[in-house]
């Protein structure tokens, strides 16, 4: 298996398996919630920011705080806070088995990982934080049919925010189509899959070349190539731009057996070479910290 150089945070509640969630604020998710070194989660995370200041880095792009505002980070993703200070609201972690009860709520997550930063208006945010407070008691309080009512809070949550301007529209897709254009999203966020050709790919989820370029390209309006060739393009520039590894050891973890073949494809892809986009890029990088978030503790 492909090491992971950038540090991985995986979601340490009492009962995963039973409720693999928590909500909390800056505070008492803990220091984690507010890291300033580059990282990426095997959960989703939702923030909502009611106070502070500094900037939220989601795969390189610095995103101002500018209360209030609602962000979200999706598996995979590369983030760290820059410069933040005083950062108060909500922080609401989750993985992919919470969503088991509205697996509609994935594809829109997905969606609304394109525009990660949104700026709820005043009767928005209003809407917003009295959702999260209930969310937020109900989680605590741990009644009969909690984890059924989180769920829903949860989906209501997750139209809320796409409802916000400024967000990207996922296109329509259903039945076969929407299946496995979402299969095929889950095989580019796994590494080993990076190197794959289209083929490859095809050959996995078990259908034709032709039929998952009709369907990626239906939903996403790119071929399966584009898609395979952003996202080895984004990890590479996530290692560059967090990690300390060498462009020869970028390479290998982006699948490619020869580092000048590698810098020729990022030079192409990006118009940059390797070294002047590392260069060019202010790094934030540290060592490896705890790959754990701890959720408040139950109340007394």
């Amino acid at each position: 298996m492909t090491h992971d150089p950038v540090p991985l945070h995986r979601l340490d509640v009492p009962t995963p398996h039973v409720l693999p969630f928590a909500i909390g604020t800056f505070d008492t998710i803990g220091p984690l919630s507010r890291a300033a070194f580059p990282h990426r989660h095997v959960f989703y995370e939702i923030v909502y920011i009611t106070s502070g200041r500094g900037a939220h880095v989601v795969d390189m792009v610095p995103w101002p705080v500018r209360p209030p505002n609602l962000c979200l980070v999706v598996p995979g993703q590369v983030h760290h806070w820059q410069g933040a200070s005083g950062l108060d609201g909500w922080v609401v972690l989750f993985t992919d088995d919470f969503l088991l009860a509205h697996p509609e709520d994935r594809d829109a997550l997905r969606a609304l990982s394109e525009r990660p930063w949104m700026c709820p208006a005043p009767d928005e945010a209003a809407g917003l934080a009295a959702l999260l407070r209930e969310l937020e008691w109900e989680y605590r309080m741990r009644a009969d049919g909690h984890a059924t009512v989180l769920q829903a809070y949860l989906h209501v949550l997750v139209v809320r925010a796409g409802r916000l301007p400024g967000r990207l529209a996922p296109a329509p897709a259903a039945g076969w189509v929407a299946g496995l254009v979402r299969d095929f999203d889950e095989l580019l966020r796994y590494p080993g899959a990076r190197g794959w050709s289209v083929r490859e790919c095809a050959a996995w989820l078990g259908v034709s070349v032709g039929h998952l370029t009709e369907a990626v390209k239906r939903v996403t309006g790119r071929t399966p190539g584009q898609l395979l060739r952003q996202t080895r393009v984004l990890e590479a520039k996530r290692l560059l731009a967090s990690t300390e590894l060498t462009v020869g050891q970028v390479a290998r973890q982006t699948g490619f057996a020869d580092p000048a073949y590698f810098c020729r494809f990022f030079k192409r892809e990006t118009g940059t070479s390797p070294g002047a986009f590392r260069r060019s890029t202010a790094r934030n990088h540290h060592g490896h910290r705890s790959m754990s978030i701890a959720p408040p503790e139950e109340p007394k």
